[in-house]
């Protein structure tokens, strides 16, 4: 009887912390929840992370906090990720660069294919070739045939090595079967000098660091990377509608949660950010960054993020960059 009697009373207390859990999943998010972002404030990813917060805050009934936790390869901010309680309170952000380190670095303390769970992308932008609005090369046809006539004599800048911007340019090296010059430089605005005092000929960035520049006239966009014209250029060809072969490079950055998340905690996070990316004002405020608004199921996120693994292994190989 006495065994019956325990039986019972752990059965009971079995059911209780089921249903307790199940409560406490059912009422998801009950307290702020934590951004994690391996940027510092102010950037486009940061701004584009604020502006997605700001909108689930509203839609799920709590705070949604960003932390900026900036470092190479993206590392500190995935530490914090994957070391908190997979219950949805902390979610990180991981780009199209977290693909690059992956190759890129002799070693990293986590494998972003095992180690989060994708929860949807945010938006996806192009890279913009440039030239300085008193250059010659006023398409990229010319920069395709000033390379060809003298091999290795173009300089073409970006920001520092193993970036997305740098990696762009190395592939349309290969792409274009061409040879010029990659000269990296530690930020946007020394890339941007560069051009306009022709210490550079071309460079590669995104089109937020060339906005300012761009308005003033000052630099001539000649050519995008994406594998269609985007919205904030639209008369600017794509490279592949340019004569670069079969050349695409879309960044994108998304947000994950730790491994083992509840899959109806990412699915109620993926169901918010899709209502939240469709809303009118967001697009607008996204694009005015150079950023389309794109949402994405989990299987769409998972793969893009393995095919991105698997592409810039290719190209940092094929380029001879050394691992950090």
């Amino acid at each position: 009887m006495k065994k019956i009697v325990c039986l019972a009373a752990l059965l009971s207390a079995l059911i209780a912390l089921a249903t307790g859990a199940a409560d406490a999943q059912a009422d998801y998010p009950n307290r702020p929840v934590r951004i994690v972002l391996p940027f510092g404030a102010g950037g486009v990813a940061d701004i584009t992370a604020r502006i997605v917060a700001e909108r689930l805050g509203d839609k799920l009934g709590q705070r949604f906090v960003i932390e900026n936790q900036p470092g190479a390869g993206g590392i500190v901010a995935a530490r914090s990720v994957i070391s908190a309680a997979p219950d949805g309170y902390t979610i990180g952000m991981l780009t199209n660069g977290t693909a690059i380190s992956v190759p890129l670095f002799k070693s990293l303390p986590f494998d972003p294919l095992k180690d989060f769970a994708p929860i949807s992308n945010l938006g996806v932008f192009d890279f913009i070739v440039a030239t300085n609005s008193t250059s010659p090369y006023r398409t990229v046809a010319d920069v395709l045939k000033a390379a060809r006539d003298q091999p290795g004599k173009l300089d073409v800048g970006t920001i520092n090595v193993g970036s997305s911007q740098n990696l762009s340019a190395e592939l349309f090296k290969a792409t274009a079967k061409i040879d010029f010059t990659i000269i990296p430089f530690r930020g946007s605005p020394e890339v941007i000098i560069a051009l306009l005092r022709n210490d550079v000929q071309v460079m590669i960035d995104n089109y937020a660091a060339m906005r300012a520049a761009l308005s003033d006239g000052k630099i001539r966009p000649i050519g995008a990377t994406g594998p269609k014209r985007s919205e904030w250029l639209p008369d600017v060809p794509t490279l592949k509608e340019s004569g670069v072969g079969d050349y695409e490079v879309l960044s994108w950055n998304a947000l994950f949660a730790p491994a083992k998340t509840p899959p109806h905690v990412v699915a109620k996070l993926n169901a918010a950010v899709r209502e939240s990316l469709a809303e009118p004002d967001v697009k607008k405020r996204l694009l005015d960054l150079g950023i389309e608004a794109k949402a994405s199921t989990v299987e769409e996120l998972s793969a893009r993020l393995k095919d991105d693994i698997e592409k810039w292994s290719r190209v940092i190989e094929r380029a001879g960059i050394a691992k950090q």
